[in-house]
């Protein structure tokens, strides 16, 4: 089984040494995964830098004593895979982010719909969107990824259109799309933007723009996916088509 990870917001060393971790990290890595002298672990900024550690000891209940060893940065893959996604009802957006996070998505785009039910404003717009980034931090750890999501603002249809318009392959999750995601022509490098619709679908004039900026309709296959799930097929679809899965 691989090492656990954990968080760190910076390293102690930049060439490795003993390292104390600390506060809610620390206190789940001793409480609760009861870590012990000799077990392995990999601490991580979630931005690419990252160290094997060994653990050496344990204070308290929350802070374990680790020995790195040099802190290495991983690169960002190549091309980067973007995934717009419209807001779910519920808890079924912490849901598409956990699941695409595991996949492997670079950054995920909150997108305020024209038919999304849900509608992020205020005080409650930005507790739902921490827990997207609370939910992608966890699942990054989860998975053991060392380079976690970027969970962005929420976004507009213009500011989404905007993105697709810089994007080396735009695509839009839809019905009406002529062509199969799986046999897209994709790029070695750059940026993959996909764009995942509410539950009612994408609206003709929100298509119109997209299309407009670059984002060409496609289908995943022949049974309709949540748009909680949409986005975690279509990615994986995209990661082993580019070779990031090989």
């Amino acid at each position: 089984m691989t090492a656990p990870v954990f968080v760190v917001e910076h390293f102690d060393t930049v060439g490795g040494g003993r390292h104390v971790l600390d506060g809610p990290e620390g206190r789940h890595a001793v409480s609760v995964k009861r870590l012990r002298v000799g077990e392995d672990v990999v601490l991580t900024d979630g931005a690419g830098r990252w160290a094997d550690g060994v653990v050496l000891d344990t204070e308290g209940k929350d802070r374990l004593i680790v020995r790195l060893d040099p802190v290495t940065e991983e690169p960002p893959e190549q091309p980067r895979v973007t995934v717009v996604q419209a807001l779910p009802k519920g808890d079924r957006g912490e849901l598409a982010v956990e699941t695409m996070t595991e996949v492997g998505v670079d950054a995920i785009v909150p997108w305020a719909a024209a038919r999304c039910i849900t509608q992020w404003k205020g005080e409650r717009g930005a507790k739902a969107l921490g827990k997207w980034r609370a939910t992608a931090r966890e699942a990054g750890k989860q998975s053991r990824r060392v380079r976690f999501p970027e969970v962005a603002e929420a976004a507009t249809t213009k500011q989404v259109a905007a993105l697709l318009a810089e994007a080396e392959f735009a695509a839009v999750l839809h019905e009406s799309g002529n062509s199969p995601l799986a046999t897209a022509e994709l790029p070695s490098s750059g940026e993959i933007v996909l764009v995942v619709g509410p539950e009612g679908g994408v609206a003709p004039e929100e298509l119109a723009l997209f299309a407009q900026a670059g984002g060409e309709a496609y289908r995943l296959g022949r049974s309709v996916l949540r748009t909680s799930t949409a986005g975690t097929a279509a990615a994986a679809v995209l990661l082993a088509r580019t070779g990031r899965w090989t």
